[in-house]
């Protein structure tokens, strides 16, 4: 059964860090891009960053490159998404999510599966 597990989040203060993790199992992660995208209350889904199947491409949303990295280690079936210099409009749930091919790009259609996704809140 494929599952993915957000795990990571918590309450950061302006300019802190935090590092999300995807726990994946249920299919083989190393031949499927994937992808991180979040939600704020009241507001549509966002893509972040994504990431091909075996991290050769990656790609960011222009309102976190040069802050967030994404990345993953196949072998043990996990994706991570790295949170630098966070802003209070970064608080969001954040889920990671499986494409349906090697790369996608940030494009939501090309992503069928996510987890239940872990809260990121930053104050101010």
């Amino acid at each position: 059964q494929l599952q993915l597990v957000e795990s990571g989040g918590g309450l950061v203060q302006l300019g802190g860090s935090l590092r999300l993790s995807c726990a994946t199992s249920g299919f083989t992660l190393d031949s499927y891009g994937m992808r991180w995208f979040r939600q704020a209350p009241g507001k549509e889904r966002e893509a972040v960053a994504c990431i091909s199947n075996r991290a050769e491409r990656t790609d960011y949303t222009d309102a976190v490159k040069g802050r967030f990295t994404i990345s993953r280690d196949n072998a043990k079936n996990m994706v991570y998404l790295q949170m630098d210099n966070l802003k209070p409009e970064d608080t969001a749930v954040y889920y990671c999510a499986k494409g349906v091919r090697t790369w996608g790009g940030l494009q939501e259609s090309w992503y069928t599966h996510w987890g239940q996704g872990t809260q990121v809140t930053v104050s101010s």
